[in-house]
């Protein structure tokens, strides 16, 4: 019989398969299927649009902005909605559902380990927004670098409020890519991080196994840090909406704050003081 994902009477417990461990490990992502239920979710849902709606680069600076595009893009003409860091700005989002379920889940992936959330993101690809692209990349080309931060070991959890497809821009990714743990070279998109924050790694699709994620309302895909992924646009008539939660190792957190890195966008130590990518 094959497994199914068990959710507890009191909803804070989600069970994993030994072959989804296996995929995350192996492959470097897995698929979580019906993480949260649909009255869940649509709460989640009202928190997320309450600050999309309400967020600005006035407000939160670069840590609101157009991932695709330079930081000053006006808001009206934003592919991809970019806001990170949510739960800082924003309390309420502090120990929701999603984030308590994502917790049970890394302690089976990592147990040895005690993991907190490092990092959170909302990503929304607006409607028929062909240039609504994250390039190739590997996460870890965006952060200190192992040199600084000994422990890598990352879970980074993509919650789909809308279901994703190849049309609308799901992750694609490059199984088995990370698991030597290197990181390939990466280059800006802009002539600046000060233009643009995106960073990005040539692939030949056509030579390179890509598979691609396609999720669910409701359900998740987790990645590792070092996997080799993107996405493509927006080419639907309706939104992608994705809620991003990452979880690394306290010990890694408290490393990186000691550097000055908060995964914030205005944050004057960033990828450009870790890593010279050119």
């Amino acid at each position: 019989m094959a497994f199914v994902p068990q959710r507890s009477k009191e909803g804070e417990l989600y069970l994993i398969s030994e072959s989804q461990k296996a995929d995350f490990h192996e492959k470097g992502l897995a698929i979580l299927e019906n993480f949260l239920t649909e009255e869940e979710l649509k709460t989640i849902e009202s928190t997320y649009e309450d600050y999309m709606k309400n967020g600005s680069s006035a407000k939160q600076g670069k840590d609101f902005c157009d991932m695709s595009q330079p930081f000053n893009t006006p808001r009206e003409d934003y592919q991809i909605v970019n806001a990170m860091l949510p739960r800082v700005y924003y309390p309420v989002l502090q120990n929701n559902v999603f984030e308590r379920l994502a917790k049970c889940v890394v302690k089976q992936i990592y147990p040895d380990v005690e993991m907190d959330i490092d990092y959170d993101q909302l990503l929304d690809k607006t409607p028929k927004s062909k240039d609504a692209i994250f390039a190739w990349h590997q996460d870890m080309a965006y952060w200190p670098p192992a040199s600084l931060t000994p422990d890598t070991r990352t879970v980074t959890f993509s919650l789909a409020l809308d279901s994703t497809t190849k049309r609308n821009g799901c992750i694609k990714y490059i199984p088995g890519s990370g698991k030597a743990k290197t990181l390939r070279s990466h280059k800006p998109i802009g002539t600046s991080r000060e233009e643009a924050h995106a960073i990005q790694i040539s692939v030949d699709e056509e030579a390179e196994n890509v598979e691609y994620a396609q999720v669910k309302r409701g359900s998740v895909s987790i990645h590792d840090e070092y996997v080799v992924h993107g996405s493509g646009g927006n080419y639907s008539d309706g939104r992608r909406r994705t809620y991003v939660i990452a979880f690394r190792s306290k010990d890694t957190i408290r490393k990186e704050r000691d550097v000055g890195f908060t995964h914030s966008h205005n944050d004057t130590t960033n990828w450009d003081v870790f890593n010279q990518w050119k």
